[in-house]
């Protein structure tokens, strides 16, 4: 039997789906777990031993998009499709492939498209959000386990990886710090660049601390602020690696410190220690889901919100200093 799973648009959800992913092929021992996904997280699934293979999905979700998905999937010819994607346009994808069992959460006016549907329920607004994967295989009448986040890299990763780190002449004998500035949500999940540059000088000069920016090419500019301004210069690798080769220099830090974003929740995976900077979101929601972690946070009126910009003057994230940061991350750096 083929289950084909939609996985969620997002690095840090497809990070926090893979337990409920890999209890799918607990309790279908027998059968092959195959992925359909965006293309840019469509890496993280390629190195787990219970899953067979990955489907690309194109980053659009037009109708002619949806349709030659539609046939790529059709050829694979799944027994099973389930949806840890929340949108009714990934239901049609599955309804459009003819998957005969269609399984996931009825939300977004999709539950038409579903064989097998179960409703999310109130307390689930306050589920970490592995959990809410998790809860769904749950309610799917399916057994659970309990929950390990993992990213498994290949020798050759993580070689190419320090290969890269040396060639920016990186001292691996000092303690190496990442840092992630960026966060694709919008400007309200940033803590300032000011303040992450601070930090790197806190880093740097207290706990003689290699700096690296990672990021997106969108975040190239708010990197090269951080590095304008620390007085070791950090080394900014913003849209320059693939998300594997992400995973790898990830797997050499001693510490990553990040706002909520998708690359917090590679290093958790990655049992690299991590510092969580919090503002407008709720760290019991979508914070780092296991130790080695700590979370910043500073209560505010205001808080939490949805918003991408804050309307008001962003005080949940003015209100940590770099100090504060600094002393959550000292106790990985001892």
């Amino acid at each position: 039997m083929k289950i084909l799973v939609r996985a969620p648009n997002w690095i840090g959800d497809s990070i926090l789906a893979l337990p409920a992913i890999e209890c799918l092929s607990k309790n279908f021992p027998q059968s092959k777990i195959w992925i359909a996904a965006k293309e840019w997280v469509a890496g993280l699934f390629s190195a787990h031993d219970f899953i067979k293979g990955v489907i690309p999905l194109p980053g659009t979700d037009d109708i002619k998009s949806l349709l030659n998905s539609a046939q790529k999937i059709k050829e694979l010819d799944p027994d099973i499709g389930i949806l840890f994607s929340n949108s009714f346009s990934s239901a049609l994808l599955f309804y459009l492939a003819k998957i005969p069992q269609r399984w996931g959460y009825s939300r977004d006016g999709r539950g038409i498209l579903l064989t097998k549907g179960t409703t999310v329920k109130g307390e689930e607004a306050t589920l970490h959000q592995l959990n809410y994967y998790l809860n769904l295989i749950l309610e799917l009448g399916l057994k659970t386990y309990a929950p390990k986040l993992s990213l498994p890299l290949t020798p050759e990763e993580k070689r190419e990886a320090k290969s890269l780190l040396l060639s920016f002449n990186v001292d691996l004998n000092n303690p190496l710090a990442i840092l992630s500035p960026g966060a694709s949500f919008g400007p309200s999940k940033r803590w300032p660049a000011s303040k992450f540059a601070e930090l790197a000088n806190l880093l740097s000069e207290r706990k003689k601390t290699e700096i690296l920016i990672i990021g997106s090419r969108d975040e190239n500019e708010l990197a090269e602020t951080i590095v304008f301004s620390t007085r070791k210069k950090a080394v900014n690798l913003c849209g320059k690696t693939t998300l594997r080769l992400l995973a790898g220099l990830i797997s050499h830090a001693d510490l990553f410190v990040s706002n909520d974003s998708g690359p917090m929740h590679m290093a958790n995976a990655l049992n690299v220690p991590v510092v969580a900077i919090f503002g407008p979101t709720n760290p019991l929601i979508t914070g780092p889901f296991q130790e080695p972690a700590a979370v910043v946070k500073k209560d505010v009126p205001c808080w939490p919100c949805s918003y991408r910009e804050c309307p008001f003057d962003h005080r949940c994230m003015i209100n940590i200093s770099a100090d504060d940061v600094y002393q959550a991350c000292q106790k990985f750096l001892e």
